[in-house]
């Protein structure tokens, strides 16, 4: 078997108030080059200041990869001599970065892997280069915007341990998950996560393809490379050291420039910034901060609920629905709020483009909404009306009437009183049975002669009398006193 070797470097960018270096915003801006100064643009004279703010972010995603924490750490000018870095150095850590030596276990297969960490330091973010009228390789030409200039990232570098493609996107999926956890990414927000990747095939020469973004551009930017990596092999050809980009447009990787090494970044250490101290008693106080995190949660659901596991995994990767899911349990059966979580619940959200944590659906919504389930006062074709209701925007049309105090505020009781859409009585059950049965008499005999598809007929025109207010069972059953 071909010896595959993969290590990842992933930037995270850090969704602080201000830059890295400086008070500017640290978001998006519509108009380019707004939130700079003169820090941001590299102009002489210009001195960095740190955010203290990245620094505990940083040390927190440590703790949580049970890294070994610098108590002394210091800054490092890289040389970089690109357009989207103006000082022609780039600000980050070398000698000694904030963590080192850490781990991270990864789920792939139902087999448990331990991921080597090898750093994980604090370094700023270049400017966006922005091609036009084609990719790097091929545009007609570059602008620059520097509103991205001196965001705070943090770069997380692991030991070539992963063996395959799907090992890797495994690891990414689950860091962002436990980054989520944190509160130090989301991916709602205007903050991205980039990969950079380095293949080697059998102690050949290492490539590395840079800026990779997202889990399954990095599976498809690693299986490209391995295969191109094995061609080359096979017909004994060399690989070269070099560096390479990933084409999504042809899912293909393609060269941009030869690879540098270490030597040829110069680093020194930056005058302008002073060391800084992470004492015993910091690392304490994030560490006993951090909150319960997936695989730890993954592993306490599986324990403590008797569920499957694809509704354990289902669950934990939102950290407020989680928690919601916990305290709506202690007073509801768990398989029914498991069960409209991940389902009925998270089919709503997709729909409407949304997470758990950004819609309307209150814990008080979903917990008076499930009660009405779980004692059979509503059908779970209204109840998920209901949810469509709550979770779509005040200007989306629905097919529910919003009741005229409006809809901030109500129950779903209210919603489903204004609406009618509580469940029948067994008489009302019996009215729409007998009205289905007097209209439709060919598919009641149709029934009679054998077809049984014709009492689903006779069944969906209950529902339809109804508004969906019938138990299904319940009217068949009562369909069948009728007719047999």
């Amino acid at each position: 078997m071909t010896e595959v070797k993969i290590g990842l470097e992933t930037h995270v960018q850090l969704d602080t108030e201000t830059k890295l270096f400086c008070g500017c915003p640290n978001q998006d801006a519509e108009e380019p080059n707004k939130n700079v100064c003169e820090t941001c643009l590299g102009h002489p004279g210009s001195k960095p200041r740190l955010n203290e703010a990245v620094l505990n972010q940083s040390v927190k995603a440590a703790e949580a990869l049970n890294c070994d924490i610098n108590e002394d750490v210091f800054f490092s000018r890289k040389t970089y001599f690109y357009p989207d870095m103006s000082k022609n150095y780039q600000i980050t850590q070398y000698e000694v970065p904030v963590a080192e030596n850490g781990q991270k276990k990864v789920n792939v297969s139902d087999q448990e892997k331990t991921i080597n960490i090898k750093r994980l330091h604090i370094e700023e973010d270049p400017a966006k280069m922005q091609h036009k009228g084609g990719n790097i390789s091929d545009s007609d030409y570059t602008k620059v915007d520097y509103n991205r200039a001196g965001t705070p990232l943090v770069e997380i570098v692991t030991k070539p341990d992963f063996e395959s493609a799907e090992e890797a996107r495994a690891y990414l999926q689950q860091l962002v998950q436990m980054l989520q956890y944190l509160d130090l990414y989301s991916p709602e927000s205007n903050y991205s996560i980039k990969t950079d990747a380095n293949i080697s095939i059998e102690g050949g020469k290492r490539v590395e393809v840079k800026n990779i973004t997202g889990t399954s551009e990095v599976e498809k930017a690693l299986n490209y490379e391995i295969s191109r990596q094995k061609q080359l092999k096979k017909r004994g050809r060399e690989v070269e050291q070099e560096t390479r980009t990933f084409n999504s447009d042809i899912s293909a990787t393609e060269t941009l420039r030869q690879k540098e090494t270490e030597e040829d970044y110069g680093y020194i250490f930056d005058p302008d910034l002073t060391r800084q101290e992470l004492d015993t008693e910091l690392q304490e106080m994030i560490s006993e901060s951090l909150p319960e995190l997936p695989q730890e949660k993954l592993r306490r659901f599986k324990k403590e609920y008797n569920l499957e596991d694809k509704l354990v995994e289902s669950l934990i990767k939102d950290s407020e629905m989680a928690e919601d899911f916990e305290n709506l349990s202690e007073d509801l059966n768990t398989g029914l709020v498991a069960s409209w979580m991940t389902g009925e619940i998270r089919k709503v959200l997709n729909y409407n483009e949304l997470t758990y944590r950004d819609s309307s659906l209150s814990r008080e919504f979903i917990e008076e909404l499930l009660t009405m389930v779980q004692e059979d006062e509503i059908s779970d074709r209204n109840a998920e009306k209901l949810l469509r209701y709550e979770a779509s925007p005040e200007d989306q049309d629905t097919d529910l009437d919003k009741p005229e105090a409006g809809k901030e505020g109500l129950g779903p009781r209210v919603i489903a009183e204004e609406n009618n859409l509580l469940k029948a009585d067994k008489d009302e059950v019996d009215e729409f049975v007998e009205a289905a049965i007097d209209e439709n008499p060919e598919p009641v005999q149709d029934y009679r002669s054998g077809d049984d598809e014709a009492l689903n007929f006779i069944v969906g025109q209950v529902m339809q009398r109804s508004n969906g207010k019938a138990d299904p069972k319940t009217a068949r059953e009562k369909i069948l006193e009728h007719i047999d």
